[in-house]
């Protein structure tokens, strides 16, 4: 099995976790294709070398000198260089680096932090390094090309021996001028290798051990999630959670690539596996894991043989539309239904929007219900238990927490209940305290 291990800053930070990362690599001769960021933060306080290349752009755009900055970046190399006895010229490279700054574009400018790493990252695994501007291809609107791209990087394969490391975060557009992803690419940039090659597995390493079931600035020392649906997954990113942003994990599910999630500072725990189907182990988490956010407001209106008038929710949809509001959930009754919006996209227009619906839809009360949070209870596993909800609500209600909606997922893998937002890590606490730990026993 091919086996792409991206890397991400805080993996290659300085000279200590490069012999990490080389350990992780040399350990699994399956691990053919490694990716790498920027250096990252060595410590608390210090800063990332993207960070650092971006403050460069804005001391270029101002006409405020950068020599210091600049200085302070190639320290950082030149440190990695001489502690690992590496060969690759930092000082030539950086300084044709500065002489380019005055043509030279922003993204092309940041690109350099991963640009840098990859050389010395290359040279100290004995691997080839693969430009990312010659192989990742980017369309001008910003998405990837990925047919150029996978003829590009296949043709890479068989030029450098099945084996090359490539920066991530950037490639380039057809006529060559540098692209960055959003922040975050190198996570893109793996996993469009993974897909581009036909890998087998994507190991995307950071500096914790896989995903946990819960935030543990609520919960103390809340359990890891060994294994994990890509449906699963974008609901507790859509509720906050701390994954893989969703333009990583696209281009290795659609062919059904599992992610692996590693800890290269314990490279022995299990981290979290992300795959299309469900694990095939006899028993299993209940609860795959909890998140939920602060601060949505809730739109509540209630109007008489409502459930009798066409388009009633349509013609409030449109009204939010209007105004450039997402909405999150719409509960409805027989003669009531409620929107549900994030407080951030309506802090400046509720009132217009609130008096725009009293004038279109003309409903006997209207109420604005502020502080809300909502809190998504997710699992594979919960329809397979009877009377999962009612154990959930029933639990909430004995802690004294008022819900104030409830809503499930078409697939059923998602609960989301609303609860204000005094309540909101109490809630937290009593979900996981009940079910968190709880098992189910899969039909086989």
């Amino acid at each position: 099995m091919i086996k792409v291990a991206k890397f991400g800053g805080s993996s290659v930070a300085d000279a200590n976790q490069f012999k990490k990362v080389r350990d992780i690599v040399k350990s699994d001769t399956e691990r053919r294709f490694v990716v790498v960021s920027a250096a990252g933060k060595r410590a608390s306080g210090d800063n990332k070398i993207t960070d650092l290349l971006l403050l460069v752009n804005a001391h270029i755009q101002y006409g405020v000198d950068c020599t210091s900055l600049l200085a302070t970046i190639e320290e950082r190399f030149l440190e990695i260089a001489k502690e690992l006895d590496l060969k690759f010229p930092v000082a030539d490279e950086f300084a044709r680096l500065v002489d380019s700054l005055d043509g030279a574009t922003p993204e092309y400018v940041v690109s350099r932090g991963e640009w840098f790493t990859g050389q010395l990252m290359a040279e100290y695994l004995g691997m080839p390094f693969v430009d990312a501007a010659d192989v990742i291809v980017f369309h001008h609107d910003g998405s990837v090309d990925m047919e150029r791209t996978q003829t590009r990087l296949r043709e890479a394969v068989v030029h450098n021996g099945g084996s090359f490391l490539l920066p991530g975060f950037y490639g380039s557009t057809v006529d060559g001028q540098v692209k960055l992803f959003t922040r975050g690419g190198g996570d893109i940039s793996g996993a469009i290798l993974a897909r581009c090659i036909d890998a087998g597995l994507y190991e995307n390493w950071t500096d914790v051990s896989g995903f946990l079931a819960a935030d543990p600035r609520i919960i103390e020392n809340p359990r890891a999630i060994h294994r994990i649906t890509f449906e699963e997954m974008r609901e507790l990113s859509y509720m906050g959670a701390s994954v893989l942003q969703e333009e990583a994990i696209f281009p290795v599910r659609e062919v059904n690539i599992p992610i692996q999630i590693k800890n290269t500072n314990a490279p022995d725990d299990f981290g979290t596996i992300i795959r299309e189907t469900a694990s095939e182990h006899a028993v299993e988490h209940l609860i795959t894991g909890i998140a939920g956010k602060k601060d949505f407001v809730g739109i509540y209106m209630q109007k008489a043989h409502m459930s009798n008038e066409v388009g009633c929710v349509r013609r409030a949809l449109s009204i939010l539309e209007r105004y450039g509001v997402s909405v999150e959930h719409i509960p409805t009754g027989v003669d009531t239904f409620s929107i549900v919006v994030n407080g951030e996209d309506v802090k400046d227009s509720i009132y217009s929007i609130v008096a725009d619906i009293q004038n279109e839809l003309n409903p006997d009360s209207i109420n604005v219900l502020p502080g809300l949070s909502l809190i998504s209870v997710v699992g594979r596993n919960m329809s397979k238990r009877v009377g999962t909800s009612g154990q959930i609500f029933g639990a909430l209600g004995e802690a004294g927490i008022n819900i104030r909606m409830i809503t499930q997922s078409s697939q059923e893998i998602s609960i989301i209940v609303g609860v204000q937002n005094e309540d909101f890590e109490k809630a937290i606490k009593v979900i996981y305290d009940n079910f968190g730990h709880s098992k189910v026993t899969r039909d086989h």
